[in-house]
């Protein structure tokens, strides 16, 4: 199951090219300033099943797909079954309010992160608004393609330790 706020079937502002934009419920992050403070209620939103997401996603015809929030990251296992499920023929985007090193210690969302086109991480900070970066709210939010995602992925994979990330749950408080 997915906790879903909306299903944009035409964005030009979410990733390069005209995507899809698929917004997904809760987010603990809070930042001031956000463009979507409705979405950071873990419990807000309706519950869609993986194949009425997939449905859903696929009736609007569109192959590139970006994953927003809220925070995606908090329902990183029912999104690696939805992208599973769509199959390796879509153009994968994900903004999240994690910085890449902290998800890279969270083992459990490496494969969410391997299944990725293009990531745009950070939170969203209000001190550091900038209208001309592309796809970006603020200057401290970056940009990684897929190569780049893949070889820090395995490159902590190989040299770290793994992270217990007890007592969390997926659902828990919730390139250009």
């Amino acid at each position: 199951m997915l906790r879903v706020l909306s299903l944009l079937p035409d964005s030009v502002v979410d990733g390069p090219g005209l995507r899809t934009v698929l917004f997904l419920a809760g987010c603990p992050h809070h930042c001031i300033g956000c463009h979507n403070p409705s979405s950071w209620d873990p419990t807000g939103g309706v519950e869609w099943t993986i194949e009425e997401t997939v449905e859903r996603i696929q009736a609007i015809g569109n192959r590139r797909l970006t994953l927003s929030g809220g925070e995606p990251m908090l329902q990183a296992a029912a999104i690696v079954q939805l992208l599973e499920r769509l199959g390796p023929n879509y153009d994968v985007i994900l903004y999240t309010g994690y910085v890449l090193e902290e998800i890279l210690r969270r083992r459990r969302w490496h494969p969410l992160i391997l299944r990725l086109d293009g990531l745009i991480d950070g939170p969203f900070i209000l001190s550091k608004l900038d209208r001309t970066t592309r796809f970006r709210g603020s200057t401290n939010q970056r940009i990684y393609d897929r190569q780049q995602l893949q070889k820090r992925v395995l490159h902590e994979n190989k040299n770290s330790p793994v992270s217990s990330d007890r007592g969390e749950s997926d659902h828990a408080y919730f390139c250009s």
